[in-house]
């Protein structure tokens, strides 16, 4: 209830870089060496603008992807996608899949959420076909990456859906089984990928 009556009272904020660095402090601070945590800090120019909650999520992508159509092109590598959205619920992701018409042109979509999808036909289809987004929970996502069905290699941008509320008025990084699941997808690779400066992440 404590979340949703201290929500009620305050307007929304828009996530900043620096809430997630401080969220990945928190949360390995009392686990970590020194040395451990310095390799898990992430700096601004890691991170795409964020959204400062005008945006719809095609004009937000739009804005961070300016170059989409030719990056687009020239995506050819199977099992991996150019852009990789992490949402808190299978029906999240469909609502974003939805509201990214304007942007996506003729890309392909993969749904990698666990409702009613088992992972070997995921693993198959990322396989055989070329996709250029993919869109699901950070818990699916993240046993795709360990039993190699999901590269990401050719991974650009991560986006992390921060903003937007369920009907409890949670955002992802208050449900705490998806803020754990998000926090191990990003230091199983997307940490070192970030800070090797191949994957920008963004908060929309």
């Amino acid at each position: 209830k404590k979340i949703s009556d201290i929500l009620e009272k305050s307007a929304p904020k828009p996530g900043v870089p620096k809430d997630l660095q401080d969220l990945l402090s928190q949360h390995f601070g009392t686990r970590r060496s020194v040395i451990e945590i310095e390799e898990l800090k992430l700096s601004d120019s890691c991170f795409l603008p964020a959204n400062d909650l005008t945006h719809s999520f095609s004009s937000y992508l739009k804005e961070i992807c300016p170059k989409w159509a030719k990056l687009r092109k020239n995506h050819k590598e199977t099992k991996s996608v150019v852009i990789l959205v992490i949402c808190s619920s299978a029906l999240r992701c469909l609502e974003l899949i939805k509201s990214m018409t304007a942007f996506k042109g003729e890309c392909r979509v993969l749904k990698l959420f666990a409702k009613h999808i088992k992972i070997k036909e995921q693993m198959t289809m990322l396989e055989k076909g070329i996709f250029h987004i993919g869109v699901g929970t950070p818990g699916r996502i993240k046993a795709l990456v360990e039993q190699d069905g999901l590269s990401l290699n050719s991974t650009k941008y991560m986006i992390l859906d921060w903003n937007w509320r369920d009907q409890k008025l949670r955002r992802m990084m208050d449900i705490p089984e998806i803020k754990k699941e998000t926090i191990d997808l990003l230091e199983l690779r997307v940490i070192k990928l970030c800070r090797e400066g191949s994957v920008k992440l963004g908060l929309f």
